[in-house]
């Protein structure tokens, strides 16, 4: 685990000399762009702001809401921004604008919103090149209220929203991670499992995962942060296999940010506020007294190692039950994957390649499918005890209380009289 931890700070502080080395083959690279954002603008309309949006070519994107704190998101297919975009100051019931490519080649926009916002998303239909929609804060009209609202095709179900999962495949591209002896490469290994791990979440209802790497190329430890945040992911979960010296060392470990770490990545935020969209706890930092900025921080991160922990500890009793734990508790480490102020985050060591016993196990596919699924598991079960508001865990939790309720009813004035 040492080995990782100086692998990991290493590649932390050479990103930059990394980022320029990776010029991917089209193979392992995401889908080239095959259009251009060319402009985003915000504009008052009244009680409302009009949001804009302009391509070069004629699009069909993707419309949804997002919740705590709310935004609006449009994903755009295979698409670039224009090197002289400039992305809108915020406007009325719009607070920011925030811009991110996806791992598939598509890029996000996303607009934070007031809490009380109303968004009116443009008509479903043909592809366009400009498309624009309303935001507006003030109470509807008595018409406006007695029309029934229209459900768009991406809106939330009303079962509740799914939690997004982010799965983090270890590694990639030019970084192999560890060797075992047979050869096994740990960049390979942990592909496939956070695969089987991504299918099995996406099979089941009131879930999603996005993976940050969905192939064979590098990406920096920031970056893998950067994509999970933008993709609304209330859990992340990276899934390694590491190597120790001793071959005899074998089992599972899952990891959580120490307090140490936090407080190297608390003194970060603070000193990138200006610069940086970083967030704590869906807040920006760049118009914030530095004394407020550090209590926003500490408080976030707070809350996201304790529910960290919590949900560490799901998987790590899951996969007990499918392989050995090399560690019985969850360890605590300053890794930079699991830095991420405002989303809960664990490290998953499946196993230790350098163990011959674990790299023969975890070249069967059998064995590799059993620990993607002991993970879901843990994952699952953290969403049952601590579902997110709004979310199909949360309605369920409701229902089944309903139901423990209506079964404890007295069964009416003649009950105990047979």
């Amino acid at each position: 685990m040492n080995r990782l931890f100086r692998r990991l700070s290493v590649l932390s502080l050479s990103a930059s000399l990394l980022a320029l080395m990776t010029i991917a083959s089209p193979a392992s690279a995401a889908p080239a762009p095959g259009n251009q954002l060319q402009s985003v603008r915000l504009e008052p309309a009244g009680d409302s702001t009009r949001l804009i949006v302009e391509l070069k070519n004629a699009s069909t994107p993707t419309f949804f809401l997002l919740e705590s704190p709310s935004r609006a998101v449009i994903d755009l297919p295979r698409t670039a921004a224009s090197a002289a975009l400039k992305l809108p100051a915020p406007s009325g019931a719009v607070r920011a604008v925030r811009r991110g490519p996806q791992a598939n080649g598509d890029l996000r926009l996303v607009f934070e919103l007031d809490p009380a916002a109303r968004v009116d998303w443009p008509a479903a239909g043909a592809a366009q090149r400009r498309f624009e929609f309303a935001v507006s804060t003030a109470s509807p009209t008595p018409a406006a209220a007695a029309l029934k609202p229209v459900k768009t095709e991406h809106a939330p179900p009303a079962e509740g929203r799914d939690v997004i999962v982010a799965i983090d495949a270890g590694h990639g591209g030019q970084d192999p991670g560890a060797i075992g002896r047979g050869g096994t490469r740990e960049k390979d290994v942990v592909l496939d499992i956070s695969r089987q791990l991504t299918e099995r979440i996406n099979r089941e209802p009131g879930m999603r995962a996005i993976m940050t790497r969905e192939g064979d190329y590098f990406l920096t430890l920031r970056q893998r942060i950067k994509r999970a945040r933008e993709a609304g992911a209330q859990l992340f979960v990276s899934v390694h296999a590491d190597s120790v010296r001793d071959p005899s060392v074998s089992g599972s470990s899952v990891y959580v940010l120490s307090l140490k770490g936090a407080t190297d990545e608390q003194a970060r935020l603070l000193a990138d506020r200006e610069n940086a969209a970083d967030l704590a706890g869906g807040v920006s930092l760049e118009d914030k007294d530095p004394v407020i900025a550090s209590v926003l921080v500490d408080l976030a991160q707070s809350a996201q190692i304790s529910q960290s922990m919590v949900a560490a500890e799901r998987v790590l009793r899951s996969l007990g039950r499918v392989n050995d734990v090399r560690k019985p508790l969850v360890q605590q480490a300053g890794f930079v994957v699991l830095k991420s102020p405002d989303i809960p985050s664990m490290l998953v060591e499946t196993a230790f390649i350098s163990s011959p016993a674990d790299e023969r196990l975890l070249g069967k596919p059998e064995r590799r499918e059993a620990l993607a699924n002991a993970i879901f598991d843990g994952v699952k079960q953290y969403f049952i005890d601590h579902p997110p508001d709004g979310s199909r865990f949360a309605r369920a939790r409701v229902e089944q209380r309903q139901v423990i309720a209506t079964a404890e009813e007295p069964v009416g004035t003649n009950a105990g009289k047979l």
